[in-house]
């Protein structure tokens, strides 16, 4: 029987307890197991970074609400992302990347992996013809973020994969910022799916954790083994709590949206405001081809502010409701200034942020008290 998302979000990989009932799947907090003899784990399990139940119930439930055949949980998005380079990529290897990419993004590129000879090109991922440029024979992964963080462009995941598998590249889709309740990249022809658990799935601003996501067995191979291998692994209560945030997620995200949309419209009028960037703009560029693979189009908005950086520094100073900080995707809103913030890494690069940028996580509040901490902060 096929299901809907919210069925899988709340019961795949988390049927009741068969010892005691539960409804809830318990925490198996613990490093090892006991074995019936040498070489036969009593129920395939022996030590908790290559396996745990608990974190077996997140992965599989991932795996259901994003349409693939496996997911694999770590410690982080980043850990994921680092996991997903090291096993797909050897030094000399190139990889596209988008030219507004998030900054931890950007820097685990050009910070870590590039110092064991891995290449990397900027590119416009809104643009097929700019992707298809910056291909070449060694290209391995064709990485695209939709929408992208903080700018909230939009690449044509299914355009993109056909250009990648083209040139014998991957295609890897971050989809923290869409969520799998309104965007499923596998479905459109990606080959690894990433997230930063930590955002939206989660949902509550409590766990941090990361995923990854593929159909093909023999990468999904490699991934778990480099995952058990280089040990980034998502912790047992993380991996319960990381679970209980995906039960609500189709009714936050519809939610959030409802309230990101309601904050766009104020945002358009307020002559303190530049340009208002989202997807769901008939304006925007990337709208038609959101509208065609999103399902919304999300609770993430960012603003330039008309008075230049300061301007918008002073706004996220000024914010009370919206809470000044970093991440994303809790239940609660906040604003945040990119390039003196989660984008600092970017400075001086080509994925440089413009200094008069402001991204807010519109939470799931009343939104006409969001609304009137958002006129207060652009007051001048």
């Amino acid at each position: 029987m096929t299901h809907g998302f919210e069925t899988l979000a709340i019961h795949a990989g988390q049927e009741p307890d068969p010892a005691t009932g539960a409804v809830v799947p318990p925490i198996f907090q613990t490093s090892t197991y006991a074995q019936d003899a040498v070489g036969h784990p009593r129920r395939g399990y022996e030590y908790s970074r290559t396996t745990n139940p608990t974190r077996d119930a997140l992965q599989e439930c991932l795996a259901a609400i994003e349409g693939g055949r496996r997911a694999l949980a770590f410690a982080s998005g980043l850990a994921a992302e680092d996991t997903l380079l090291r096993t797909v990529c050897r030094p000399g290897d190139h990889v596209v990347i988008p030219d507004d990419a998030y900054g931890g993004t950007y820097r685990l590129f050009a910070k870590v992996a590039e110092r064991w000879g891995l290449e990397f090109t900027p590119a416009s991922i809104h643009s097929v013809d700019a992707v298809r440029a910056a291909i070449t024979d060694r290209t391995k992964l064709v990485w695209l973020e939709t929408p992208t963080n903080p700018l909230l462009g939009i690449a044509d995941i299914a355009a993109l994969a056909q250009v990648a598998h083209d040139r014998g590249a991957l295609l890897v889709v971050d989809n923290t910022f869409a969520s799998p309740y309104l965007q499923q990249p596998l479905h459109l022809g990606a080959d690894v799916v990433v997230h930063s658990t930590t955002k939206y799935i989660g949902g509550h601003s409590d766990v941090v954790g990361g995923a990854l996501v593929a159909d093909d067995e023999e990468l999904l191979g490699r991934l778990a083994f480099h995952q058990n291998a280089m040990g980034a692994v998502c912790g047992p209560f993380d991996a319960w709590l990381t679970m209980r945030g995906i039960k609500t997620l189709g009714v936050r995200m519809d939610r959030h949206c409802d309230n990101a949309e309601k904050v766009v419209e104020f945002l358009s009028r307020n002559k303190a405001v530049r340009q208002v960037l989202y997807p769901g703009l008939p304006e925007h560029h990337g709208h038609e081809i959101a509208a065609k693979q999103m399902r919304r189009f999300g609770g993430m908005v960012s603003f330039r502010a008309a008075g230049g950086e300061e301007a918008a520094v002073e706004i996220c100073n000024r914010a009370k409701l919206f809470v000044l900080g970093e991440s994303l995707g809790g239940v609660e809103s906040l604003i945040e200034h990119p390039g003196r913030m989660t984008h600092a890494s970017a400075a001086g690069s080509p994925l440089e942020v413009p200094g008069d940028l402001v991204r807010l996580s519109v939470g799931i509040e009343t939104i006409d008290d969001l609304l009137a901490d958002l006129e207060q902060a652009l007051a001048r």
